[in-house]
């Protein structure tokens, strides 16, 4: 059975029941990216994992972008921006983000009820 790494998304074979990583080293790093607070606790799964790398592909074409607007007028470098962010904001209804949303909003009221109930038996 071959699974994802966690740190850099390689398809691996887990040398036991459970692992998460492909080798040594990216676990080193997830743990030390973690302790920094550069890295989620809990690293992308899914539709987390997906909407990370969409995320990091808005920021791979933006730096693209102000590479090839540089030196243009203003006018039509602003057009070309613009276009750009048009672009993402066909992203803005994709229901992978809703269901992202949805969890995190769930995940934080499970923690506020837990909190309350920590508050209540002191």
């Amino acid at each position: 059975m071959t699974v994802q790494c966690q740190k850099c998304g390689k398809d691996y074979e887990p040398k036991r029941r459970g692992g998460k990583f492909c080798s040594v080293s990216c676990r080193v790093v997830q743990h030390q990216l973690i302790k920094r607070g550069e890295a989620w606790k809990n690293p992308a799964n899914g539709d987390e994992r997906y909407l990370a790398d969409k995320l990091v592909a808005v920021g791979r074409s933006a730096t693209e972008a102000l590479a090839q607007v540089e030196g243009l007028p203003a006018a039509e470098a602003f057009s070309r921006l613009r276009a750009l962010v048009q672009g993402w904001a066909g992203v803005a209804n994709n229901i992978i983000i809703e269901k992202v949303q949805y969890n995190e909003q769930q995940e934080m009221n499970a923690q506020a009820t837990r909190l309350k109930r920590i508050q209540k038996s002191k």
